[in-house]
Order: structure tokens, then C-alpha cells, then sequence
């Protein structure tokens, strides 16, 4: 307050209550932020952990081919999820302003393209059926485009909570949805419904998500009425639903390829190893991520803060995931083992394979939330547009090698796209290419360095202690080793020291309506 105090006290009262308001308003955004941010992170941990038990207990309970058999039918449709949502819920959140016609508004366009969403699932059901060349995918996509119904009437809902920095309850409903899904999955698998257990989960989760989101904001929407506004939303939404669209085609391409190529049981094998790594990756991004979004948008007229805030973010995604990465692929042997079972080993290579693609796709996710917080969501469309042909051809290419091949080609593409996307997104924003590069150097040599000592450790072990011991103890070496060296001697003190001190002061608050 001292600094402020002196030199607006002489500018007149009038300056100096303007400076407390605003002190007071950076102050609770940074403290909402904090709260927020631990609210998401928590919520992921606990959704993290349910997935990774449903992932260990269902790997044990069924086949690959029925994780081969749904994944055929979510690779395609996955493609209308992103549809339905039509980037509206994004457009509510990073708008500064937003009235409840304009809302309502947007909910009824969910609802129309969520049904129409529906009705196309539906109708090229016999299509995926006769694609695959497995009949009893005709029904499992039927079954699935409900999901749409119940996913489009809680988006606005949805953005409602986030827009409100209202994380912990929105995380609360997130993890009980996804957890009755889990649940759900496992007691069908028990009861031997096979690849239903993972249909039935498909459509329990956003239904109940949906009717959480409904509950806690206690809105109800009106009439549609069109405006200026609204139109200019559709299109912000629309943007960033073509540029998702066109990005899940893309990465999403080397599982329809290999289903069709190899069948359900090489998809299912290349399937799970892919959501092994993605699981915790995908949670982490996405909690850190969800916050990050929020803050930027109202930060859009403050650079200096905006660049803080999001090198920091970036930082602690990185921070948190590089660790993850490395594990899989110095370890890969008795990660499988230990988390699907003896019966996985042809996930072995491939999980070893797309752990370093994963740590590139660490440092390229948070780059398309800057620029989407900043309103320059064309430019993320233009660069999905020219990467989705690159990626898909090197799919092609590896496609005769079998899933291994597949990998490979993934990681290859992406090592070289990493550098000119970095600079294409940063190019005329407050952020530098040597921001990207200084901020991501330190946790990818910690990584490095702490993988070679946790891989000589886990040798000195050798094969005279189980799977699991061995995986415990590499693991906390390699976690130990990794964070010492970020926080003691690559100069991130600092970031986690603000980070406790934060946590600490939030902790203090009465949490409120959030």
C-alpha cells in the first residue's frame, strides 16, 4: 500500500480512492485466481484418480477389442462433441460484458445444435457400422448421440459458473459426473455387459454433470433475441469450434486409421497407451487451463500482467506435466504392468514412443489460450489449418508399420512443428519466442536430468523387488530429483514460494459463493 499511497495522495483523494479500488480489484482477482486454480487442480486430482482406478480396474474386467469397439465410434463422433458446444460456452467466458437475453440466446443455439448433432449421430450410425466393418457399432452409436442432448443443455450453465470464477463448485460437479460415470462403467463391466459398461458411461456422465450445472446456478434461460452481440459471439464461437474442430480431426486421425487398418484389438492396445499418458496430461491442462482462460480475458487491457500471469501458467503446466512424460518413457515397462497388467505388454512400445510427444504437446497447448483470451482465435484457426494436413500425412506414413509406426510418425511431426508454431503464435502478442524458450528449458532439463538418475536407480533394483516397489521407488526419485532441481537450482524458487504464500492466504478466506 506504501507505494501506492504517497504519489496518489498527492494527485488528489479522488486518485487515491481510484488506485485502493483497483489495488483492492487485482488483489481479489489474484486471490479468486489462487482459489480457482486450486479448486480446478484439486478437482483433476480427485478426476484423475477415479479415471486412473476405472483404467486399472477395467483394463483387468475387459477385453482391448471392447475398448477397440468404442473407440471406433468416439474417434468420429468426437468430431460433433466439439460441434455442439459450437464455442459458445468460450465466448460467454471472454466476453468483459454479457447481458441474460444474450445468454439465453446462446443456450437456445446450443440446444438446436446439439440436437441436430444428435440426429446426424444417429443417421450415420449404419455408415461408421459398414466403415469399420463391425455391425455392432451401428447400436453403440446410437446410444451415444444422446450424449449430445444432455452435453448441449449445460453449456451455458456451464460458462456460467466458470465466467463467475465460481471453479470450485463447477470442479465439484465435474469430478461427482465423471466419478458416477466411472462407477457406472465398472459395476456393467462386473456384470459382463462388456463394451456396454463404456457406452453406458458416454451418456451417465454429461447427464448428470448437466443437472449439477442446473442446480447451482439457479438461471433459467428466456427467449432467444438476436442483437449485434449475439452475432458477433457466433462468430468468435464459431472461430474457435472450426479451429477445435479441424485440430480433434487431426489428432484424432491416427485412431480411425488404425481401427480400420488393424482392428479393435490394435486400436485398443494403441487406444489405452494413448490414454495412459493423456489421462494426467489432459487433467492437469485442463484445470490449469479452464483458470487461465478466465483470468486472461480480463487481463486483455493490462500487458505487463497479462504476460506475468501466463509465463508463470505456462511454467507450472509444464512443471507439472514434464515429470509425467519422463516416467512413461524411461519406465514404460512397469508403468504398463503395473496400471493395465500383464495382458497390455503390446502397449509397452507405443506408451514409450508418445511420452516425448507429449511433453512438445505441454509446451504448445497453453500457446492457443493466449491467443484466444487476446481475441485472436483466426490465427489459432489458420495455424490448426495448415498443421491438420502435415500431422494426417504423417499418419499415412507410419500406418504400414502398425501402431509403433503410427507413434512414430506422431512424435516426428510434432518435433518439427514445435519451433514455427511457437513463433507463429507468439508473433505481435506480449509474450516472446525466448519467453517460450527460457520458461520451458528449466523443467525440460530437470527432467532429464532427474529420468537419468531415477533410471539408475531403478537398474541398482533390477528384477529383485515387484513391478510395483520398483515403480514406486523410481517414481519418487524421479519426482524428488525433478523438483529440487526446478525449485534449488534452475531459479523457480520464487514461483512456488508465491504459489504457497497464496495458497496460504486463500486458505484464509471464507470461500463464498464459490
Amino acid at each position: 500500500m506504501r507505494h501506492i499511497e504517497g504519489p496518489s495522495y498527492r494527485r488528489g483523494p479522488r486518485a487515491f480512492k481510484t488506485n485502493l479500488v483497483h489495488e483492492s480489484a487485482m488483489s481479489d482477482l489474484k486471490r479468486r485466481t489462487i482459489r480457482g486454480g486450486l479448486a480446478r487442480l484439486s478437482a483433476q486430482g480427485a478426476g484423475l484418480l477415479l479415471r486412473m482406478v476405472s483404467i486399472v480396474v477395467l483394463a483387468r474386467l475387459l477385453r482391448p477389442s471392447d475398448f477397440g469397439l468404442v473407440g471406433m465410434v468416439t474417434a468420429i463422433t468426437g468430431v460433433l462433441t466439439l460441434i455442439r458446444d459450437f464455442g459458445l460456452s468460450a465466448a460467454t467466458v471472454q466476453r468483459s460484458s454479457i447481458t441474460n437475453e444474450q445468454i439465453s440466446t446462446l443456450f437456445w443455439i446450443n440446444m438446436l445444435v446439439g440436437t441436430l448433432m444428435s440426429l446426424v449421430t444417429a443417421a450415420i450410425a449404419p455408415a461408421i457400422a459398414h466403415f469399420y466393418r463391425q455391425p455392432q457399432l451401428y447400436w453403440i452409436t446410437l446410444i451415444v448421440a444422446a450424449a449430445f442432448i444432455f452435453n448441449a443443455a449445460g453449456v451455458q450453465h456451464s460458462a456460467l459458473l466458470q465466467r463467475q470464477m465460481r471453479f470450485t463448485t463447477w470442479s465439484v460437479i465435474n469430478v461427482v459426473s465423471n466419478g458416477a460415470g466411472y462407477a457406472l462403467a465398472v459395476a456393467g463391466a462386473v456384470a459382463g455387459y462388456g463394451y456396454w459398461a463404456l457406452v453406458a458411461t458416454t451418456v451417465a456422465t454429461p447427464l448428470v454433470a448437466t443437472i449439477g450445472f442446473w442446480l447451482t446456478t439457479a438461471w433459467v434461460p428466456g427467449m432467444p433475441r438476436a442483437s449485434a452481440e449475439v452475432r458477433s459471439m457466433l462468430h468468435f464461437g464459431g472461430t474457435v469450434t472450426l479451429s477445435s474442430l479441424v485440430a480433434y480431426s487431426a489428432y484424432n486421425a491416427d485412431k480411425v486409421m488404425i481401427g480400420r487398418a488393424w482392428g479393435a484389438d490394435a486400436l485398443g492396445l494403441y487406444g489405452r497407451a494413448y490414454q495412459l499418458i493423456s489421462t494426467p496430461i489432459d487433467c492437469l491442462h485442463s484445470g490449469i487451463g479452464d483458470v487461465a482462460f478466465a483470468v486472461l480475458s480480463r487481463l486483455q487491457q493490462e500487458p505487463a500482467r497479462l504476460r506475468s500471469y501466463f509465463l508463470k501458467t505456462f511454467s507450472l503446466a509444464l512443471g507439472l506435466t514434464v515429470p509425467i512424460t519422463v516416467m512413461c518413457a524411461v519406465f514404460a515397462n512397469d508403468v504398463v504392468y503395473v496400471l493395465l497388467g500383464p495382458n497390455w505388454e503390446g502397449s509397452v512400445e507405443i506408451v514409450r514412443i508418445l511420452a516425448p510427444t507429449f511433453a512438445i504437446l505441454a509446451i504448445t497447448r497453453p500457446l492457443p489460450i493466449l491467443l484466444d483470451s487476446a481475441g485472436l482465435a483466426t490465427r489459432s484457426l489458420k495455424m490448426t489449418l495448415v498443421f491438420a494436413p502435415i500431422i494426417t500425412t504423417g499418419y499415412f506414413i507410419g500406418l504400414p508399420y502398425g501402431p509403433a509406426g503410427v507413434a512414430i510418425a506422431y512424435l516426428t511431426v510434432m518435433s518439427l512443428w514445435v519451433v514455427p508454431f511457437v513463433l507463429w503464435c507468439v508473433r505481435g502478442t506480449v509474450v516472446s519466442a525466448y519467453d517460450i524458450l527460457q520458461t520451458a528449458s528449466q523443467p525440460l532439463v530437470s527432467g532429464i536430468l532427474a529420468g537419468g538418475v531415477a533410471y539408475a536407480a531403478g537398474l541398482t533394483c533390477g528384477a529383485s523387488v515387484s513391478p510395483v516397489v520398483r515403480l514406486a521407488l523410481e517414481s519418487s526419485i524421479l519426482f524428488v530429483v525433478f523438483f529440487g532441481t526446478l525449485i534449488l537450482a534452475a531459479g523457480q524458487r520464487s514461483l512456488y514460494v508465491e504459489l504457497a504464500r497464496g495458497v496460504v492466504r486463500t486458505a484464509q478466506v471464507p470461500t463464498g459463493a464459490n
